[in-house]
């Protein structure tokens, strides 16, 4: 049995971060033939679930790089990867000798997820937290010390330019138990995204769960930037959209049409036919 599944921002979403209607209809008459189709993203549910509204998804998904894993039939998550306190800790510090500042990401004892911030600095930060306030209806909520802020610790993103997170990056690399992505963002060239989490999780670990839990042989895997590497580290077949990095496209086995032109739906579409001829 062979799962497919696609990053959203860039492979499988526009250039709007929407799903075209092109998209949605194929991939919905698939999954509702017998494909097997699921997302991974560094997105959160409350923003991912959105974009998603309509798309018949019955598989669980890959959110936050492989942090969570939910299931969207029971609306509940079925796998989460937490920070240590002590790890939480020192991502915190070193930021804050760097002068940066972050979203942080947290269950709370409800199970329910927070994103707290100290402060928001530069036109990037706050343009990310105003798009999803008004467009996802996701809270955000100020703190004045992050390391004081009850729950559990799951993720931290920084947005920066290259400049001012590489030095973030590299001290977080000397970290015990930590995995990140680093990437440019595919909606504003010359922003960049530092995503700090726990080791244990990433999108190539996602899919391996997924192989094992819901019983599947085969993955075939979509991507368009750096942070899938991961997930294609662990697929068995690597698809990268026509507007992919360079680095992406160098690792994948084929190259399809662009985000703009519904690649993904129009690979599935082919596979399915050729495989059910």
């Amino acid at each position: 049995m062979e799962l497919y599944i696609s990053d959203l921002d860039g492979t499988l979403l526009d250039n709007d971060a929407r799903l075209s209607g092109q998209t949605l209809a194929v991939i919905n008459g698939l999954i509702d033939k017998g494909l097997s189709f699921t997302v991974a993203t560094a997105r959160t549910i409350a923003s991912a679930g959105r974009i998603l509204e309509g798309l018949h998804l019955r598989l669980p998904m890959i959110l936050m790089n492989g942090v969570l894993i939910f299931d969207p039939v029971k609306s509940t998550y079925v796998k989460v990867n937490s920070l240590t306190k002590e790890t939480a800790a020192g991502v915190i510090d070193i930021s804050k000798e760097l002068g940066l500042s972050c979203f942080m990401y947290l269950l709370n004892s409800r199970g329910q997820m927070e994103t707290v911030y100290e402060r928001i600095v530069g036109e990037a930060m706050e343009g990310f937290c105003q798009q999803r306030k008004q467009r996802y209806y996701k809270s955000f909520r100020q703190e004045n010390d992050l390391k004081a802020v009850e729950g559990e610790k799951i993720y931290f993103t920084f947005i920066d330019s290259p400049e001012r997170l590489r030095p973030l990056r590299d001290k977080v690399k000397a970290l015990d138990n930590v995995c990140f992505t680093y990437y440019n963002d595919v909606y504003s060239p010359g922003t960049w995204y530092l995503e700090v989490f726990s080791h244990e999780a990433s999108k190539a670990e996602g899919v391996r769960w997924l192989k094992e839990n819901c019983g599947f042989e085969r993955v075939t895997a979509f991507g368009d930037n750096t942070n899938d590497l991961p997930l294609f580290e662990a697929a068995d077949r690597k698809i990268a959209v026509a507007n992919a990095v360079r680095e992406l496209r160098d690792a994948a086995d084929t190259v399809i049409e662009s985000n703009l032109d519904n690649g993904v739906a129009g690979y599935l579409e082919k596979a399915w036919r050729k495989e059910n001829s």
